[in-house]
């Protein structure tokens, strides 16, 4: 039989989420991202997927990187700013393709599940990008 794993109502906002154990994501370019690993990579059996819940306090950005593979992110609630200038909210879904190069913040805060097929790298924008935790212009 399977593992199966369980949590309850994940569209509560992470802050609400203290029935699971999350970890400070300390990366260099990360500030403030916690989280809470569903599964991870397993060299043995050659698996390179993982899954996490990710929780941004107000402030709080990842790492600028590319994708190897593809990216899934569900904003599960508050706001995900995107470098690119975008700003998901609950219940959006977005799929990035391998190659994509992005840098993932929270001006208000925010509770992501992500799901990467692959591993990242991290990079150097190579044109500008929104800054953490500024607001795009409309």
């Amino acid at each position: 039989m399977s593992d199966i794993s369980y949590i309850p109502n994940v569209f509560r906002s992470g802050f609400e989420l203290d029935d699971i154990k999350w970890v400070t994501w300390d990366e260099p370019g990360r500030a403030g991202v916690e989280h809470h690993v569903l599964w991870a990579p397993d060299e043995e059996s050659g698996e390179q997927s993982v899954s996490l819940l990710l929780r941004f306090p107000p402030g709080a950005h990842g790492d600028f990187h590319e994708h190897l593979g593809y990216e899934l992110m569900l904003v599960l609630d508050g706001v995900l700013d995107h470098s690119a200038g975008i700003s998901y909210v609950k219940g959006d879904l977005v799929v990035e393709g391998p190659g994509t190069e992005h840098q993932m913040s929270s001006r208000t805060g925010c509770t992501v599940l992500a799901i990467r097929t692959r591993p990242v790298e991290a990079r150097a924008p190579q044109k500008p990008v929104r800054q953490v935790g500024v607001v795009a212009a409309p």
